[in-house]
């Protein structure tokens, strides 16, 4: 029997990258293709991109998008990160044009969900049931949250208000890395940001995702709050591994 594969793309505001994941695995099955993101990274332009992307695989099944929005139904309700213009747009009837496919042959997700169904299934989050949160600290701050291993879609837990302020804008990878801030001088806005969360949920576990948990043993250690929090393990490939499992999905139904 052959290994269970699925095609995810991973849109981000500087590149946009997808490949053929074993979805047993939880891993890449090739060596991804990466595109720039365009500018400006219009509906039209960016749907050209992933369609070059499946294309250069020859790929025919489902395919999985993620996009850094808050998707309803298909639909793109904000746009980080990306032209304001996909606010409205629906991304997955123009996916599934430029496709080729089928509309129900293509899902459209939010990038940390995609990211958070990725480590639950086959990253830091396997096996855990209770109330589990995966962060992602990069440009901004992206969320996920599950109960008991399903998914609660649209969370956008780095908007929530610390000390007045937007807490991605406090504690972000990009506020360290822009402030030049050494870990120890980082940990104490992230652990901030976290209580504040702590006010509002009752976690079982935190997951640590984004680029800045390869340094996870840096800033972990430090930081001060309640709940257990381990680093992701499928760090950036973490997308891309979500949305082709979202669309292998598909195919069970």
């Amino acid at each position: 029997m052959g290994t269970a594969r699925g095609f995810g793309v991973d849109i981000g505001g500087s590149g946009i990258k997808g490949c053929p994941v074993d979805i047993d695995g939880g891993v890449l099955a090739e060596e991804r293709m990466r595109i720039p993101t365009p500018h400006p990274s219009t509906p039209d332009a960016v749907a050209d991109a992933v369609a070059e992307i499946a294309e250069k695989f020859g790929w025919s099944g489902p395919v999985g998008v993620t996009l850094p929005s808050v998707i309803k139904e298909g639909t793109a309700h904000s746009a980080a990160n990306i032209d304001k213009s996909w606010i409205g747009t629906d991304a997955q009837g123009l996916f599934a044009e430029r496709l080729g496919r089928d509309r129900g042959d293509v899902v459209v997700l939010n990038d940390a969900d995609a990211a958070g169904l990725a480590e639950m299934r086959s990253g830091a989050g396997a096996g855990r049931s209770g109330l589990v949160v995966v962060l992602t600290f990069g440009t901004g701050i992206g969320s996920a949250m599950f109960l008991d291993g399903k998914l609660i879609p649209n969370t956008e837990f780095g908007h929530i208000e610390v000390e007045g302020h937007d807490a991605e804008k406090q504690a972000a990878a990009s506020v360290k890395d822009d402030l030049d801030l050494s870990y120890p001088e980082w940990a104490p806005r992230v652990s901030r940001y976290i209580q504040g969360l702590e006010k509002f949920l009752w976690p079982d576990l935190f997951i640590a995702g984004g680029g800045v948990s390869k340094k996870a043993h840096k800033w972990l250690p430090l930081l001060d709050i309640r709940t257990p929090i381990v680093a992701a393990t499928l760090k950036n490939d973490a997308g891309i591994v979500g949305a082709a499992t979202a669309a292998a999905a598909l195919l069970e139904h």
